[in-house]
């Protein structure tokens, strides 16, 4: 396996359920056990790291633990972000992730995927990463929303697909 550009990097996830934050530990220890990872289950305790350590990769859940608070906060930090959901899994929530600056918009579902998906936020610039990762998902956030959810978030998405 080669190395991840993850590897010695200080990660920082976020979510009220302990399995999801078992699963990120897994994958991302497993791609790179050099890289430092602190999990937080609360809005409170996330805040306590995110005002107390320097992050290279901050994941978020949406749902349970006020992450567009937390990614309001990790932003104005200047840091990277990738927000994760289920519950909040629609046009309305990736455009707000958008908006407010993160780098990722990842589903559980594809927690499988999740280093790959941090590497290229690590990897790439803002839009050049957002085009990547629509490449990726573009097709499953087609059968996961309402017909018309490109209209609805306003995004160049396809544009952006295969670019």
């Amino acid at each position: 396996m080669s190395e991840s550009i993850l590897d010695g990097k200080k990660i920082l996830a976020v979510d009220d359920e302990p399995d999801v934050l078992s699963v990120l530990e897994e994958e991302i220890m497993d791609a790179c056990p050099n890289c430092t990872l602190d999990k937080a289950t609360t809005y409170e305790n996330a805040v306590k790291f995110l005002e107390s350590n320097p992050y290279d990769v901050v994941i978020l859940d949406i749902m349970g633990v006020r992450g567009f608070d937390l990614l309001e906060l990790a932003v104005k930090k200047d840091l990277k972000v990738a927000m994760l959901t289920a519950h909040a899994l629609s046009p309305e929530a990736l455009k707000k992730s958008i908006e407010m600056k993160a780098r990722a918009y990842l589903p559980k579902e594809k927690l499988g995927e999740v280093v790959p998906f941090l590497e290229d936020m690590l990897k790439y610039d803002y839009e050049s990463g957002w085009k990547r990762l629509m490449d990726k998902l573009y097709g499953f956030f087609t059968d996961k929303f309402e017909s018309d959810w490109e209209k609805k978030t306003g995004g160049p998405w396809k544009e952006w697909v295969g670019k």
